[in-house]
């Protein structure tokens, strides 16, 4: 994990353009440390990755996004096994629910 965290900063900080001595000054790190990153050699404390996340403007999910599933991907697999063991019958009932569910979302949520 710690080499892709540092491939997907690396990759976050040359999108931005910068050196990693420019990106360093930024997050307030050194850059032997930054390098250090880079190459999986270490792993941030949660106050330097936030900082790092904020520095990039990015969300944290784009730099461990193969490590740790997203919301949205658990909720589709939890969504598809419940479908799985259902009927065709009640997969109908279901699928109509959660139409009825969602075409007034913007009514439920006010």
């Amino acid at each position: 994990m710690n080499t892709l965290l540092g491939q997907r900063i690396r990759e976050q900080r040359k999108e931005k353009g910068w050196t990693i001595e420019q990106f360093a000054e930024r997050v307030e790190l050194s850059a032997n440390y930054v390098g250090d990153l880079e190459r999986g050699v270490k792993i941030p404390k949660l106050e330097t990755f936030i900082r790092i996340v904020e520095v990039l403007d990015v969300s944290a999910d784009v730099l461990i996004r193969d490590s740790v599933a997203s919301a949205s991907h658990v909720a589709d697999d939890e969504l598809s096994r419940k479908l799985s063991r259902l009927t065709p019958g009640q997969k109908k009932a279901a699928i109509d629910i959660l139409n009825a569910y969602t075409d007034n979302i913007p009514y439920i949520t006010k």
